[in-house]
């Protein structure tokens, strides 16, 4: 089919096969999405580039190809096509890789430095190098798999050449175009892929088929046989695959996900197994029965703790080895470590590492062989063979280094001294050492050399793999990622700082100073207890617990270390940067004639050279340029006066910045005038710098002038020259004056000559320096307030005349009478022009009839004239120009930016293409009318919020609707309510406000495009023009949204921007060419059949924004209830105005069989287009200015970072959501560090940065042949994106960070969302340390860059999990010393108690967790000033950001432990509306109980029963300074809800919400009961992860919850019934009043059930009897056995714990109990203990609020920086609203 002549329809071909009927009536021909291919004769912007045509034309050398059989082949027919009909792809997938391939050899050609000497020619270069890069990973892993590439180029070139060149091309996209879920398993699109170029050589070579001798036909051959043959079977069986997993609640090791079905193609034996055509009946398949499938391949995740140890062994048998060598060490009590090393006896000792060494081999091979076994099969016995060699090396080299030791020593002994036998078996063990480690020896030597071991690792030699087969499985991934020398060096010498820092401090401060008070518990010898004890050696008990906590903190503080270092070195690279040079507008104004330079010199792309790369000369020359503009060396301002062209480009950028401020309501009318830069009209000599620069100058050059009134003219001039804003404001000050009075006078009329006549007077004074000497400089005051009443005359709406002409004749006056130091007389004056001639006209009448007043609705001059008034009459600098704090922040970070480093812009034309993906699900699109009226339960609507909080914003937004025509401000609700929902919605996390955000880069492209192509005429032309069009309009007005309209309509509309009033048309198509949008709105099909809102929203959305696409997943149901799916892509086309449907292509399935975001990516990224892809969230936002930056930022995958060029650019991101609440500002303040500071370090010198959260961009063509660019698999892949990182690392991609561009990010804003967002990045953690990519970059990176990726990802949840779990173990140690009664021995006898003493101080060392606070504030430092920093750090504390920081660091460990243990990590869906509606006490009981309210609890009764019987409890100080951080972790988990709750303690909610809790707590529900109206379900929900968990998960779980059985076996000795006995009888004793409570429960509850509904005395009846028994019993007790009331108290903290235990043990053994008697006592039991624990924490919450004034305090903590905005939440919290 022609693609040049005959239109399309939109199913394409349908004369070649049809597709299943489709439901969507027939459309237009014209159809197209960026360019029309099938018409290349029609008007279109982007077809007037040859490079299009060229690309459309080389698809079309069907030439002599043999022409596919059984279907009529259209002679206008093209290689895709042909390709289409031949392997049976869908016409709709041709039509899109057809575009997708044309556009992007065209835009590679467009980047030629030499264009090709034919332009409608396909330069071959062009073709060759996108062919080696997209077909890159099928290259590798044909040599990998050591098979022969079937792309085959002959040497010869011609065209032939370039058309089978085109032909493998187009293969593989159209394969991977249609491989839907496929697309995950990139080594599966490689197999068929393979298979398929053989297919297509054969057909090609005229091969003829053995079978039937006729011609070679494929075997995928018909209608959508592609999909149906190929992609359906694998989808299948994913499907069932993930099936059977149980939506993933199965364990991984039971199931294949993404990665096994892929890595099944790393080995040969796919070949053999699949054959081709495919053999379905393999074993590989789903129809197979799961037993004879194949199973796991390459790895198999296992949920165990150990996994942590088994990814990063390296680390762990370091930190295991130092500790062991300092703990021999320190035992010896020398003063430094040297002196004990002297002993011989000591360098013995450690010799015992070896043992140690080969013992942690033996674990981590024990491991492997035990997590791993189940990927041993027939086929993979070498792999379970090395598994037991591997057991069996490590065993005998324990054994042999435990022998050679023993008999060190026994040399010794027999000797009694250390003689030569001895010393002779020591170099015996030393030599067998050394053979132990020759091959860390040899991984050494490869660390230095890192491009030997590179080289080794991509080489595919057999031989290779021999030897390398002892030390890990060959795989595909993974292989060469060693970084470049320099690199090395760098992060070798952080991580050796940082390592020297942590062993010193370790061995001085966390394991000397134990070894005294081990020592003194050791010698303690024979002591009494103060209970049975069971083992006689209870001291080992008592020094292990007090070691347990100084071990745990030993193996997390690296990340405190790690924390401090990065910190700093963050800031030194900040610093080298150039970041936060220029931190406020202030700032700005400095250097703002630098910063018009450096704008031109790094957004306009330069005078293009011969040689364009760039030469050592080239970039020394560029450096000493930045070094000119960042300092204003040579002052290059001074170019831009001089060439007009280049000012007024500047102007242009710059007010159209300042006019997205405008349109954004970041600025008011007024603020637009000061800030923008005018056109230069008027006759004015200098640059016309914004008002705000120019605000003060004159008055302050008029006083110089009056002080320094008798000095030369030049020594004036001097003076007020220094300042390059006064000299300009004086220039233009005169020059428009000039213009204005011979404006405002008729032309021809004697006056306008006289006037005339006096400035050539004054010009000609002031060229020949005579001005001071000629006039009265005093006298300069009068005429300047002469001039003020004139122009403020002429800016009144009505002008007076008479009034007029007063002034004029004053001035007139002034200058003829008194300026003058020489005074003329009349002849004189007329002899020099400056009298009227004619005596007729009379003095009294001169210039009563001259004047003639402008037009009052030339809207230009009025702008001008306001100008003029601001440079004359303002006297204050004008520092809060802009008021809004957003708008100053910008402007700083963008005037910054343009001083650091970034590379030179090229041409729109030249720069790589780029498209914007975001993945949609069922968020806000736009706020509806109703959703901003809703009032809340404390009478708030989110209108009022948002006017409270954005109050600037809202006053200028109400100032343009009154601009554009509003009359009355009621109005804003009907005839503009859509301007007030898009106003809203711009300021929450919306759709239609990321869109917004990223339809600023087209608007940038378009303004781009114009100024580069833009001659100097057009740009002179283009003021005067732009100046014309201002004069001739009333009013300028500004849309609201960008108003994307063909440039006819344009004209006619609204100007939407200076410069688009300037567009010749191409800009569209350059703009389209280089930049699409598309947004993945899964459900958009299903909402425009529902006629939901939000679909008219996105319609919306696309009408108003011309680069907009929507894909989106349609269904459509035939008659036999089948559903076939499609991916769908629309735009609305401007022409028919309506949205129409481009392609339609079908899929083998439901998209979403694994997690559904990456799975919705995914479908919608054949739509996108270009070099790049930058991936952006739901909640992100852009600006126009940062915008400018993109093509400067895609320059960067052109050059070389390290060893590799980039293959993600990693941006950073401004969290705009910080000013809400204090809540926001802490997440926004902790966040703000991790993208900047963090991501910098990671970056560089690191090297381990990868791909977290959304503004990325991503090297396109490098990500689609190698998994895209996230990960799909169930569960395992929930934190989607950070995979697309390890991914790339592991295939030897390289990640960097820029700085010089941000984009906008907006993060939760309310407790609960936080901690739900927490809890689903910790779960995500947890799941990560299962998985392989983790595992294999623990052990394929360099020992540096394992610890660099440790400890900024899985290693920060697992050390936080750590911290927390040192001060449990603190704790429990302390209560057993206290209790056991070792504690008062050991200070009533030992002699040593200073030493002692120090372990009390342990603790202490968890405060160390305020460093993680460090990054925040240096990064601080440097973007905003230390003072600023420090006040903010401050502020914080004030409002309780510690109190915060604990209880997430309590969220973090709780589920990144808990799916580690047993799994249950899900996506959590935040919300994401603006936070001010009180949450109730059984919402947040419900939320945080069982991760922070239990375990507060657990650790308050534990500090409360140590209090009791702690001899050290007795001195205050003692007890305050050793559990102070204790009970602050407890304060923090139990009051954090209600501190960060709006109205926490208010009197009259608290009460309601206690009633409410009660409610849920005793509300029995049904069976479709949710958790937030019945206690039950929600108990059942909560532990539904330990119903999935395994059999090593149950027992844990059981073995942790025996802790709170020793509360009883503890306290029961110390009380007084007792009578001091250690009898084990006082044990089983106190088991009876367990027994009785649960007896008396029983009958309590027997009696409810049989008598409570019908016969209501018995129960009455029942309950006193009970009562009256219990209370007779303790009476009698008190009476006649020695129980006090305080053994009552001391009781009750004994037995709580153990029923707690019972129940928690219950939970685990529930499928054993459910069906017995006992279930329904535990479910009421555990109903009693959570009503109890609700209590608990009900009590201070009730007191608080009880409390005066506590309510407004905690309004106030919470809501201070929206205080500080004129939010009056006293007002809002109460519902008194004023509007």
């Amino acid at each position: 089919m022609n693609v040049g002549q005959q239109p399309y329809p939109t199913r394409g071909l349908s004369n070649i096969h049809a597709q299943p009927p489709p439901p969507p009536p027939p459309q237009e021909p014209s159809v197209y999405n960026i360019i029309p291919i099938h018409d290349l004769l029609t008007d279109h912007p982007s077809l007037r580039y040859p490079e299009v045509r060229a690309a459309a034309s080389a698809l079309r050398t069907v030439g002599n190809l043999r022409k596919p059989p059984y279907v009529t082949w259209d002679p206008h027919g093209d290689l895709m096509d042909w390709l289409g009909v031949f392997f049976g792809f869908q016409n709709d997938s041709v039509r899109n890789q057809r575009e997708h391939l044309v556009l992007h050899l065209a835009n590679s050609q467009m980047r030629l430095e030499k264009p090709p000497s034919i332009p409608d020619a396909l330069d071959p270069g062009v073709l060759r190098r996108f062919r080696k890069k997209l077909l890159g990973n099928y290259t590798s892993w044909c040599s990998y798999l050591r098979r022969k590439s079937e792309v085959i180029i002959p040497k010869a070139s011609n065209d032939d050449n370039l058309r089978r060149e085109l032909l493998y091309v187009g293969l593989f996209l159209l394969v991977w175009g249609e491989s839907a879920n496929l697309r995950f398993m990139p080594e599966c699109i490689c197999y068929i892929y393979h298979h398929m170029a053989i297919e297509l050589n054969k057909v090609l070579g005229h091969w003829t088929d053995p079978n039937t001798g006729t011609d070679f036909l494929p075997s995928v051959y018909g209608d959508c046989a592609f999909l149906k043959r190929i992609v359906m079977p694998f989808y299948k069986t994913i499907e069932t695959e993930v099936k059977s997993s149980r939506d993933g609640s199965k364990p991984h090791s039971a199931w294949r996900n993404y990665d096994d079905i892929n890595e099944f193609f790393w080995s040969r034996r796919c070949f053999k197994k699949l054959k081709w055509p495919i053999d379905f009946s393999s074993n590989f398949f789903a129809d197979v029965e799961k037993i004879k499938r194949v199973g796991k391949t390459g790895f198999v995740e296992q949920r165990s703790f150990w996994n942590v140890f088994r990814s990063f062994d390296k680390l762990w048998v370091l930190l295991i080895l130092y500790f062991q060598a300092s703990l021999i060490v320190a035992w010896e009590r020398t003063e430094y470590p040297w002196k004990a090393l002297e002993r011989r006896d000591v360098q013995v000792k450690l010799l015992t590492c070896f043992i140690t060494w080969s013992g942690l081999r033996f674990v981590q091979s024990v491991l492997d062989a035990g997590m791993q076994y189940s990927l041993v099969s027939r086929e993979t016995m070498l792999l379970g063979l090395r598994m037991g060699l591997k057991s069996l090396a490590a065993m005998t080299w324990t054994v042999v280094f435990g022998v050679f030791y023993g008999r060190i020593w026994s040399a010794k002994n027999s000797a009694g001294i250390w003689s030569s036998e001895a010393d002779r078996r020591i170099v015996t063990f030393l030599e067998a050492a050394f053979v132990f480690v020759v091959p860390e020896l040899l991984a050494l030597l490869f660390f230095v050399l890192p491009w030997i071991r590179n080289a080794l690792e991509e080489l595919d030699w057999s031989i290779l793999y021999v030897f390398t087969w002892w030390f890990h499985t060959r795989i595909f991934v993974g292989r060469g990622l060693r970084e470049g020398l320099f690199n090395n060096i760098s992060y070798t010498l952080f991580w050796i700082a940082v390592l020297a820092s942590k062993f010193v401090f370790s061995y001085f401060l966390q394991i000397k100073p134990l070894v005294a008070p081990t020592q003194a518990l050791l010698d303690l010898g024979d002591m009494s207890y103060n209970w049975h004890e069971f083992f006689s050696s209870s001291n080992k008990i008592a020094v292990v617990l007090l070691w347990l906590p100084v071990v745990l903190i030993y193996s997390m503080d690296l990340q405190i270390w790690y924390a401090i270092f990065s910190s700093f070195v963050g800031a030194a690279i900040g610093l080298f940067s150039h970041l936060g040079e220029i931190r406020n507008v202030d700032q700005l104004r400095l250097r703002f004639q630098f910063f018009a330079s450096a704008l031109q010199f790094n957004l306009m792309p330069e005078e293009q050279s011969l040689s364009p790369k760039m030469t050592l000369v080239k970039k020394l020359r560029d450096s000493i340029h930045r070094l000119k503009l960042r300092y204003g060396l040579g002052k290059p301002y001074k170019k831009i006066e001089s060439s007009q062209v280049e000012a007024t480009r500047f102007a242009m950028i710059w007010n159209e910045i300042v006019t997205t401020f405008r349109e954004e309501d970041l600025i008011s009318d007024q603020e637009l005038e000061l800030l923008e830069l005018p056109p230069n009209c008027w006759s004015i000599s200098v640059v016309r710098w914004p008002c705000i620069l120019l605000s003060n100058e004159l008055l302050l050059a008029l006083n110089q002038a009056k002080e320094l009134a008798d000095a030369p003219d030049r020594w004036i001039w001097l003076k007020a020259s220094q300042s390059e804003y006064r000299r300009c404001a004086i220039i233009e000050a005169y020059d428009s004056i000039k213009y204005l009075l011979l404006k405002v006078l008729k032309q021809g009329t004697g006056e306008s000559y006289i006037v005339a006549k006096i400035f050539q007077e004054i010009d000609e004074k002031i060229h020949i320096e005579k001005f001071t000497e000629s006039y009265k400089m005093n006298l300069l005051e009068d005429i300047h307030s002469k001039l003020i009443s004139l122009v403020e005359l002429l800016m009144r709406p009505w002008k007076d005349l008479s009034k007029a002409v007063n002034i004029f004749q004053a001035l007139y006056e002034i200058y003829v009478r008194e300026f003058p130091k020489r005074k003329r007389n009349t002849m004189q004056l007329k002899q020099d022009g400056l009298a009227p001639h004619d005596p007729a006209t009379g003095e009294g009448l001169l210039f009563e009839n001259a004047i003639e007043f402008p037009d009052a609705e030339d809207e230009f001059f009025n702008r001008q004239v306001r100008r003029l008034h601001t440079i004359l009459t303002s006297r204050d600098s004008m520092h809060d120009v802009p008021k809004n704090i957003e708008a100053r922040r910008r402007i700083a970070f963008f005037s910054n930016s343009l001083f650091m480093n970034m590379p030179h812009a090229p041409d729109v034309e030249k720069m790589m293409a780029f498209s914007v993906l975001t993945p949609y699900y069922e968020e806000d699109v736009c706020f509806g009318k109703q959703d901003l009226r809703t009032l809340n339960e404390d009478g708030i609507s989110i209108i009022f919020y948002l006017q409270k909080i954005y109050e600037d914003e809202w006053n200028n937004f109400m100032e343009r609707m009154r601009r554009e025509g509003m009359e009355n401000d009621n109005e804003i609700w009907e005839k503009r309510s859509r301007d007030l929902r898009l106003w809203a919605s711009h300021r929450g996390q919306t759709l239609s406000r990321t869109v917004r955000g990223m339809m600023y880069y087209y608007r940038a492209l378009k303004t781009l495009s114009y100024l580069d192509s833009a001659s100097e005429i057009d740009i002179k032309m283009g003021t005067q023009e732009l100046a014309s069009h201002h004069s001739s309009r009333n009013n300028r007005g500004l849309d609201g949204l960008n108003s994307i309209k063909p440039p006819s309509a344009r004209k006619l509309s609204k100007a939407s921007s200076n410069v688009s009033l300037l567009f010749k048309g191409h800009e569209y198509g350059s703009a389209l060419m280089k930049f699409t949008y598309v947004v993945a709105c899964q459900l958009y099909g299903q909402q425009k059949t529902k006629r939901d809102h939000r679909a008219e929203e996105i319609l919306y959305l696309m009408k108003n924004n011309e680069a907009l696409r929507v894909a989106y997943v349609d269904e459509v149901y035939s008659g036999r209830d089948e559903v076939a799916y499609y991916s769908v892509l629309v735009k609305y086309d401007q022409q028919l105005q309506r949205e129409v449907e481009i392609y339609r292509i079908r899929l083998p399935g439901p998209i979403k069989i694994g997690e559904g975001k990456p799975e919705n990516q995914n479908h919608a990224i054949i739509f996108t287009r270009g070099d790049a892809v930058q991936t952006i969230d739901m909640n992100q936002d852009n600006y126009f200015e940062e915008a400018l930056k993109m093509r400067n930022l895609l320059e960067e995958f052109k050059a070389y970072y390290g060893i590799r060029k980039p293959t993600i650019l990693g941006v950073r991101e401004n969290i705009f959501t910080g000013s809400v609440s204090s809540l926001a500002w802490f997440m926004s303040a902790q966040d703000t560090s991790f993208v900047t500071l963090g991501q910098r370090v990671l970056a560089n010198p690191l090297k381990v940065r990868m791909h977290y959260g959304h503004p990325d961009v991503f090297d396109r063509f490098w990500f689609l042949p190698r998994g895209g660019i996230s990960k799909a698999s169930k569960v395992i892949n929930i934190s989607e994106d950070i995979f697309a990182g390890f991914n790339c690392t592991l295939r030897g991609g390289n990640v960097t960070h820029h700085e010089y561009i941000q984009v906008g990010k907006g993060r939760d804003v309310g407790l609960n969302q936080i901690s739900m967002f927490e809890a689903k990045i910790a779960s995500g953690n947890g799941e990560q340390v299962l998985s392989r990519d983790v595992y294999r970059l623990g052990h394929r990176l360099d020992f540096f860059r394992m610890l660099s990726f440790y400890y900024s990802t899985v290693g920060f949840y697992f050390n936080t999990m750590v911290v927390v779990m040192s001060a449990y173990t603190f704790l429990w140690g302390r209560l057993y010393l206290a209790l056991s009664g070792v504690e008062t021995y050991a200070l009533n006898h030992s002699s040593n108690n200073k030493a002692l003493g120090t372990i009390l101080n342990q603790q202490f060392i968890i405060q160390l967790g305020l460093f993680t606070a460090l990054p925040m504030i240096v990064e601080n430092t440097l973007e905003h000033g230390f003072l600023p920093a420090v006040w903010d750090f401050l502020t914080m504390q004030l409002q309780l950001a510690s109190l915060f920081y604990t209880f997430s660091m309590g969220t973090r460990s709780h589920f990144f432990g808990r799916t580690i243990l047993h799994g249950g990590a899900k996506y959590r869906a935040t919300g994401r509306g603006f936070v001010v509606q009180h949450k109730s006490f059984a919402e947040n009981y419900r939320l945080y109980a069982r991760s922070h309210f239990v375990k507060a609890v657990e650790l308050g009764v534990i500090l409360t029963v140590y209090a009791a019987n702690s001899p050290l409890a007795r001195n205050t100080y003692v007890y305050i300074a050793m559990t102070i951080s204790s009970w602050f972790l407890v304060i923090s988990w139990i009051m954090a809800p209600f501190v960060f709750n709006p109205s926490g303690f208010d009197w009259l909610k608290t009460v309601y919400d206690f009633g409410g809790f009660t409610n849920w707590i005793w509300y029995s529900g049904g069976v479709f009961t949710k958790a937030e109206q019945s206690w039950e379900t929600w108990w059942y929900e909560e532990q539904s992860h330990l119903r999935t968990t395994g059999l090593w998960g149950k027992l844990l779980e059981i073995i942790l919850d025996l802790r709170f059985f020793f509360f009883q076996y503890g306290v029961v000795y110390h009380l007084d019934i007792s009578g001091g006995s250690t009898s084990i009888v006082v044990y089983l004793i106190s088991w009876t009043y367990m027994v009785v409570a649960v007896g008396i429960y029983v009958i309590i509850a027997y009696a409810s059930d049989k008598f409570a509904a019908k016969e209501h005395i018995k129960y009455r009846l029942a309950q006193l009897i009970v009562i009256v028994l219990t209370v007779l019993v303790v009476v009698l007790m008190l009476k006649f056995t020695s129980l006090t009331v305080l053994d009552l108290v001391s009781s009750l903290l004994a037995f709580i714990p153990t029923g707690w235990g019972f129940i928690c043990i219950a939970q685990v053994l529930r499928p054993f109990l459910e069906s017995t008697v006992v279930w329904d006592t535990v479910v009421s039991l555990a109903r009693l203990y959570d009503l109890l624990f609700g209590v608990i924490v009900m009590v201070p919450v009730a007191l608080l609020s009880w409390l005066p004034g506590f309510q407004s305090m905690q309004t106030r903590i919470l809501f201070n920086e929206a205080f500080s905005r004129g939010l009056q939440i006293s007002r809002i919290l109460t519902g008194k609203k004023s509007n």
